[in-house]
């Protein structure tokens, strides 16, 4: 989380700050694409840090099991998301982290990023990550 505040924040206020010191010259055009990136590293850092960081959102995922032919994963809501087609496993190379994508029941396509420190301890996750190896 340090490292999302640490890059989002000095870009957001760099590119409001120049934004808004163009707004006031000549070159008004680069003003709103400066505002437009400005507003939407905002949008994306705060998604990022609240969402898969801070799990705040009721989107986050709390929770994961998985069989051969699908994946749920529990949401902060309380709901819970089945998906059934063109699951996907996306793997870290660092092992930190894994993605996961698919489709659910009503066919809208899920993603979803889970962190090692959402998991009990290193063997929990180790055995997830087997599990979900067939889905590469």
């Amino acid at each position: 989380m340090v490292w999302d505040l640490l890059l989002y924040v000095p870009t957001v206020i760099f590119l409001l700050a120049t934004g808004a010191k163009l707004w006031f010259s000549s070159s008004q055009s680069w003003a709103y694409l400066l505002f437009f990136m400005g507003f939407f590293f905002t949008f994306a850092g705060a998604n990022r840090v609240l969402s898969g960081r801070l799990m705040l959102l009721p989107s986050s995922p709390l929770s994961l099991s998985c069989d051969r032919e699908r994946v749920t994963v529990g949401l902060r809501s309380g709901d819970r998301v089945e998906l059934v087609k063109d699951v996907r496993f996306f793997p870290d190379y660092a092992g930190k982290s894994f993605g996961l994508s698919g489709m659910d029941l009503s066919g809208q396509r899920r993603q979803y990023v889970f962190h090692r420190g959402q998991f009990g301890d290193l063997k929990m996750y180790q055995e997830i990550l087997g599990k979900l190896s067939v889905f590469k």
